[in-house]
């Protein structure tokens, strides 16, 4: 029987494996990471209050939110595997479903929208976003799915595609994410 916080090591080893490439061994080295590196440290973290979400640990990811730059809701679903490649100014919003070994990259956007598709995306696995792109409303982006810099998505994306643009345009793409998504679990 697993236990909450061999869940939590088993989410955050995977984590861990994505960012660095190393396998996490609970020691000297791994401590010394996550304490070097805020993106490590931020998501051990938010992992670990996510599970007991308290008005005192939403207190303290806010305040590490603002000290960091990464706005994560705690109310988001995000598998194992997460990658934050340049971590500032990342903002998840509120209902946001995120899949497995999914790469999130600077100044990105993923949240609900209350006009037209009013509701909160979900996001299959082995998906890369690029900077500065926003994904917005009720929407579905399929596994395999590559989302190019300073691209707008509001429409559904099927899996094996490549997006770009504002507006979004869908070219498919047999594996479209090789090469962006490494050390994949």
């Amino acid at each position: 029987m697993k236990t909450k916080n061999n869940f939590l090591l088993d989410k955050y080893a995977y984590d861990y494996y994505r960012m660095t490439g190393e396998l996490y061994r609970i020691g000297f080295k791994s401590f010394l990471q996550r304490c070097m590196r805020h993106n490590l440290r931020f998501v051990f973290l938010y992992r670990k209050y996510q599970q007991k979400a308290t008005i005192c640990t939403k207190f303290k990811l806010y305040r590490m939110s603002r000290k960091y730059g990464l706005e994560i809701s705690v109310n988001a679903q995000i598998g194992k595997g997460l990658y934050l490649g340049h971590p500032y100014n990342i903002t998840i919003g509120e209902g946001v479903v995120l899949g497995d070994n999914v790469n999130l990259h600077k100044g990105c956007t993923i949240g609900r929208t209350n006009r037209g598709n009013s509701g909160s995306p979900c996001i299959g696995n082995n998906v890369f976003i690029g900077i500065n792109a926003v994904i917005v409303g009720n929407i579905h982006i399929g596994s395999d799915v590559l989302i190019a810099p300073n691209s707008y998505v509001n429409i559904d994306v099927p899996d094996h595609s490549i997006v770009i643009g504002n507006p979004a345009t869908i070219h498919a793409n047999e594996n479209a994410t090789e090469g962006y998504i490494n050390f994949r679990v």
